[in-house]
């Protein structure tokens, strides 16, 4: 069964990984898919987005902000242009291309459209994780996965995200604007290609799955298209983790 027929879904960073699989699932599922080359730090590359969606179709019905980028840094000796510009690409920009396609979605007749912001796991960590569960904050914090030596820059940003896309649900639902966040686990990926050639932090990361593997790129599309779709119509504010039951089997 076609979820998306007719709809205009609009994703950044299809070019490769996650946003490429999400573009290839939603035009299987019947979608129009608008993509756009350019800088996503830039807020002009957002308002490109939405007029070449508009100029193409006439309207936008769902945004996958996807963009995003990670140069595994050492905290204390990472420079601060690499703090600014993955802030730039993944906050900053998420916020841009919510914003101008959120204004869209509010014109356009039928009124409305879902927005889903690609977090991560780790955000979910930084929400649920305080004192009630110190055990299970240190073993994934010893797991070298979140939080730490090199991946402090990206982490808050995700959790960012998670946090723009609550907080979007509640200023957008009047508007018939839904907007979800999912959170995936630890997916290969050419962003995280050369930090999973470590063969024993990757076999790690494997075993602590409960389904006993990496996520591939498709396995957040399936969940996207869902969300894009009317089957989630009453669905907003939601966090849906997508991580092959990290979450859950480290404790």
């Amino acid at each position: 069964m076609a979820l998306l027929t007719n709809k205009i879904v609009c994703i950044t960073g299809a070019s490769r990984g996650i946003g490429r699989a999400c573009a290839a699932e939603a035009a299987k599922h019947g979608a129009a898919v608008v993509t756009v080359p350019g800088d996503i730090a830039d807020a002009n590359t957002s308002t490109v987005i939405v007029d070449e969606g508009i100029k193409a179709f006439g309207r936008i019905d769902v945004l996958v902000s996807n963009a995003g980028i990670c140069p595994f840094a050492e905290f204390l000796t990472m420079p601060h242009t690499t703090w600014e510009r993955t802030r730039q690409v993944n906050l900053d920009g998420a916020f841009y291309v919510v914003q101008a396609v959120a204004n869209q979605m509010k014109k356009q007749t039928p009124q409305g459209g879902s927005i889903i912001g690609i977090s991560s796991i780790s955000a979910s960590l930084v929400v649920n994780c305080n004192g009630s569960f110190p055990a299970l904050r240190h073993d994934f914090l010893a797991a070298d996965y979140r939080g730490n030596r090199t991946i402090s820059h990206y982490t808050p940003t995700k959790a960012g995200i998670l946090s723009l896309m609550q907080s979007c649900a509640v200023a957008l639902g009047k508007y018939n604007i839904r907007a979800n966040a999912i959170l995936p686990g630890t997916i290969a990926t050419d962003i995280n290609k050369d930090d999973l050639s470590d063969s024993a932090k990757r076999d790690y990361m494997i075993k602590r799955t409960a389904l006993g593997r990496l996520g591939e790129p498709g396995d957040i599309a399936g969940p996207v298209v869902f969300l894009a779709s009317d089957l989630a119509k009453y669905v907003t504010g939601a966090s849906l983790l997508v991580d092959g039951g990290l979450f859950v089997n480290l404790q």
